[in-house]
């Protein structure tokens, strides 16, 4: 009798044992976890108070530690590359008042603290896309360090450049520009802006998306590159085309004698960006007393360039048009045009001044080219255009 109760005996203490045992490892658990609450807000609320009275990086130096993640914010807001390194994203929510006043920061030493290469910023100035787009990326092959591309279009559209492209994202924070106009100005300003950004960019080329290059990358940079003049036609007319326009109420800033009149389409160096970017003097006499049938965007770079900087200018253009055909306009290349023997002439054209010294060599691009000529300039690139 006893031998078979006391197994059953022993298996009930045995089970009470048991549930007295889970009852207390919770309860333990439990004071365990309100500790280590306790213990991490005493510690948030001391480190808080210690950042906010004697600063992170006090803190840091004072205990010997160095985290990696306050490593990479010193990193960040203390080295050269912070100035120096070109933005990785084009887009922004700078006014242009904001925009115009960072670009035109200098530094006074001419000395740069690092290696350089100087660049060639294309400023590509279109309504919507690049249909020679492929044109370019064979140009720009093989070239990365030396050029940089910028895009204004307007606001509503959309690219869609393949992550490949040299194009992918390259827009600007962009807004309306009405030929004739201010607003184109303002339009080739914020470009101007933006690739000053980029201490690196040294030159300036404002494109349509109509425009070819007609040399090689190499010609092209280098032909720049040793150039002692800017290029942007800045002429004297003294006609009713020219002075014609001029209003008498943009002295004394700005007098007849000082009106000039040149292509839209310019390449210039550093200082004259930033001689354009900074300005608060002449624009708002163009603003103001220059406006249809007095174009702006054909008269205040010009004129604004010859007043602050005449012996920086070479008073021509290097991109080819044909006015030929007359108009308000010149003329438009389609599929049908585009032969070795049309390319000759453009390289043709005639002679002019580099460097003081005459030359045969006197455009680097050339527009209007249609979408349909994409096609016949590819076939002809490697024989014609070099590349």
């Amino acid at each position: 009798m006893y031998s078979r109760i006391s197994p059953l005996e022993e298996s009930k203490d045995g089970f009470v044992t048991s549930r007295t045992n889970q009852s207390r490892v919770p309860h333990r658990m439990l004071q365990f976890l309100v500790l280590f609450l306790v213990m991490c807000v005493t510690f948030s609320v001391v480190s808080v108070y210690l950042i906010r009275h004697f600063g992170a990086q006090n803190i840091v130096a004072a205990t010997g530690l160095k985290t990696n993640i306050f490593q990479c914010v010193e990193e960040a807001n203390t080295s050269l590359a912070r100035w120096t390194k070109a933005p990785s994203n084009l887009l922004h929510t700078m006014s242009d008042k904001e925009l115009f006043w960072l670009a035109s920061l200098v530094p006074r030493r001419k000395e740069y603290p690092f290696t350089r290469v100087p660049k060639i910023a294309f400023m590509f100035l279109t309504k919507g896309p690049l249909p020679l787009a492929p044109l370019w990326e064979r140009f720009f092959s093989g070239h990365d360090r030396r050029y940089s591309i910028y895009i204004h279009s307007l606001p509503s559209f959309v690219p869609n450049f393949p992550s490949s492209s040299v194009f992918y994202k390259r827009q600007i924070p962009s807004e309306v520009a009405e030929w004739g106009k201010m607003s184109m100005c303002d339009a080739e300003r914020r470009l101007l802006a933006n690739a000053l950004l980029d201490v690196s960019n040294e030159w300036f080329v404002l494109l349509s998306e109509s425009c070819i290059p007609l040399y090689n990358f190499s010609v092209i940079y280098h032909y720049i590159k040793k150039s002692k003049y800017s290029f942007i036609g800045a002429f004297d007319d003294p006609g009713p085309f020219g002075r014609g326009r001029y209003n008498y109420m943009m002295a004394p800033e700005v007098e007849i004698s000082h009106w000039r009149k040149g292509s839209q389409w310019f390449e210039i160096n550093r200082k004259l960006a930033i001689y354009i970017v900074e300005d608060t003097t002449f624009y708002p006499k163009f603003t103001d007393f220059c406006k249809p049938a007095c174009y702006v965007d054909e008269h205040y770079f010009p004129t604004m360039l010859t007043i602050r900087a005449p012996n920086m200018l070479a008073n021509r253009s290097v991109t080819w048009t044909d006015w030929s055909r007359g108009g308000a306009h010149p003329a438009t290349f389609g599929r049908g045009d585009i032969t070795e023997e049309f390319m000759k002439k453009i390289y043709e054209g005639g002679e002019c001044l580099y460097n003081d010294r005459n030359s045969s060599v006197c455009v680097l691009f050339a527009r209007k080219f249609a979408p349909s000529t994409l096609e016949p300039l590819l076939l002809l690139a490697p024989k014609v255009l070099g590349f």
